[in-house]
């Protein structure tokens, strides 16, 4: 049978690290026993008192129906209530709050609400993947604006705002940024939102990453005039040890939730209630949680540090987040060649930077998701 793919899988290739872990599995079976240090997938469990009430109501036998698109009130609420303790920002749980299945889906629902074929829309340069995939699914254009280790990491307004942006709606922001750790600050947030108010782009703000490794939590809705020119995604995925749970949220106007909720509407039936009912409970944890999971990290990323001092890059002590990203040494064509000679010299993989963008070919990722002992035995293979 001739039967052929949609047109809009044209140019969107097999996740890279969807390859490359079948590339380890082969390794693996070869009998190299590959420490992956690539992938940012949690290790560590939820509190258990998240997994408490998931196995509580999970055996009540009214909570397995299908449920509200909108999610159930008291997710909805406590996500409000959330964002208004830890980041100062004001929001109506009943209209301005959509809870998802993991945020990655809100990146596509969002494409899908606003692209028509030919639109435009901002991606970073270096920056996740998905942003690209998403935008060219939904049948878009993908405009690259750059991030450069001497801008620390953030966009160019200057020379953005002399290009041809008619065409484009939606710009794709993402701070702490992924892969290069930037945090964010008051005045960039603000220079976001006046760049989307100027150009009637809609911002969009990927927001996993505020909690780890990082004393100051920040989201773009606590910016004055946010709301007007800018949605944003966030998730349990990274700081409540929930990835493999799929609970993300969508915050931002009414307007914009209800135009993305024809969307979702379509596409799914709703979140299983006692996820969402711990993932409430996962959303009250106070700061002792964040500080136990912030020390864990904190200890494996000195290990990590003494790693990259092995392989001769640079880094900033500064960034944030569950990664650490580095700039390799002189005498490496790119990431991907040091990649792959720690990969298949030492038994180790280690993300090259070259995956989130040309930005990042001169660099390397390294996840925090491993035991503090992991980090050790890589080390030790590095150093041998």
């Amino acid at each position: 049978m001739d039967i052929k793919v949609s047109e809009r899988l044209n140019g969107i290739g097999e996740y890279y690290f969807s390859q490359k872990l079948r590339e380890i599995d082969e390794l693996n079976r070869q009998g190299k026993k590959i420490i992956n240090l690539g992938i940012g997938s949690p290790d560590l469990p939820p509190h258990p008192d998240v997994i408490k009430v998931l196995q509580e109501e999970s055996v009540k036998p009214n909570t397995h129906a299908y449920q509200s698109y909108k999610g159930s009130p008291v997710l909805r609420n406590a996500i409000a209530v959330f964002y208004k303790t830890w980041y100062g920002a004001d929001l109506n749980a009943d209209s301005e709050v959509l809870p998802l299945i993991g945020s990655k889906e809100g990146i596509m629902h969002i494409c899908m609400t606003y692209l028509n074929a030919g639109d435009e829309a901002l991606i970073p340069n270096p920056g996740y993947p998905t942003y690209s995939s998403a935008v060219k699914l939904a049948g878009g254009k993908c405009v690259e604006y750059e991030l450069k280790d001497e801008n620390n990491w953030e966009p160019d307004f200057e020379a953005l705002n002399k290009t041809d942006l008619s065409r484009v709606k939606l710009m794709w922001i993402n701070y702490p940024e992924m892969p290069t750790g930037k945090q964010a600050s008051v005045e960039l947030f603000q220079k976001v939102i006046a760049f989307g108010k100027k150009n009637n782009i809609l911002i969009c703000h990927d927001n996993p990453y505020s909690f780890i490794l990082n004393e100051k939590p920040m989201s773009l809705m606590s910016v004055e005039d946010a709301k007007e020119v800018a949605i944003e995604l966030n998730s349990l995925s990274k700081a409540s040890n929930m990835a493999g749970w799929r609970v993300g949220m969508l915050v931002g106007a009414a307007e914009r939730i209800n135009e993305v909720l024809r969307f979702k509407s379509n596409m799914d039936s709703g979140m299983f209630l006692p996820v969402q009912l711990a993932a409430a409970k996962a959303l009250s944890l106070g700061k002792e949680w964040y500080n136990e999971l912030n020390e864990i990290y904190t200890e494996r990323r000195e290990v990590v540090y003494q790693l990259l001092e092995k392989l001769r890059c640079s880094f900033d002590k500064s960034q944030v987040g569950m990664f650490v990203w580095a700039k390799i040494p002189s005498g490496y064509k790119d990431g991907y060649q040091l990649s792959d000679e720690v990969l298949y010299d030492k038994n180790v993989f280690i993300t090259p930077g070259g995956i989130f963008g040309s930005n990042g070919n001169g660099f390397i990722r390294v996840s925090l998701c491993a035991k503090k002992e992991v980090f050790k035995e890589a080390l030790e293979r590095i150093s041998s």
